[in-house]
């Protein structure tokens, strides 16, 4: 699917962007009995009290014991906004790289990219042992890692950061919306729409596309 004309790449978001109104971890931690504790740490790392490091270890330790095997049937009930498909199509037909940009564990990632057809995903991961999670993280993720991740996607791909869009919707935003041409802020919080070059509300992803045709324009 890809080629040597790429107009550029864009990197969407997951919790809060592409799953409205909670994150893919909270909506997992249902199945597995911490959902209310994950949530009230997720709290705390919008509003700054808490790291990314501290919410991953209390989020992976209540995946202790789950088998990994039963995360893809999960994941088939993941609330998410309308319009992926016809987002992540018209990306392609438009000669930009549709990519997972993400803190989200790397299960959703992998899920969604397999399902709705990203370039690639990003994420922290969680360990196992004998198909099993163990209750840690195996690969720690935050907000820098995103920006770093995407910025090395456009490299491999042979574009500069700024032919590249960001569509997302909260802190783990904004170190790759001050990267890129295009920062799209979606059903955001007030610190992304300060950021963003663009803001959305929308339930449809499809509204951001008349943003996203900039990074097209832009290139002939």
């Amino acid at each position: 699917m890809l080629s040597s004309d790429h107009a550029g790449a864009v990197f969407f978001d997951v919790d809060g962007t592409l799953v409205p109104r909670t994150s893919s971890s909270v909506f997992l931690a249902g199945f597995l009995g911490h959902r209310d504790e994950l949530a009230e740490a997720e709290a705390g790392y919008a509003s700054g009290v808490l790291d990314n490091r501290r919410v991953s270890e209390l989020d992976a330790a209540g995946w202790a014991g789950a088998a990994a095997h039963q995360v893809h049937g999960w994941l088939d009930g993941l609330p998410l906004v309308s319009g992926i498909s016809e987002t992540v199509a018209w990306c392609w037909s438009n000669g930009l790289v549709p990519v997972l940009a993400t803190l989200a564990w790397s299960p959703v990632g992998g899920y969604l990219t397999d399902r709705f057809g990203f370039h690639a995903f990003s994420g922290p991961r969680l360990e196992t042992a004998g198909g099993r999670f163990t209750g840690h993280v195996a690969r720690h993720f935050d907000e820098y890692d995103k920006r770093d991740f995407a910025l090395a996607q456009a490299r491999e791909l042979g574009l500069a950061p700024l032919s590249c869009g960001a569509v997302g919707d909260s802190r783990s935003d904004l170190p790759l919306f001050a990267s890129v041409g295009v920062a799209v802020a979606f059903n955001a919080s007030e610190h992304a729409r300060t950021a963003a070059t663009a803001v959305v509300d929308d339930d449809d992803l499809r509204g951001v596309l008349p943003h996203l045709s900039r990074l097209v324009t832009a290139t002939r």
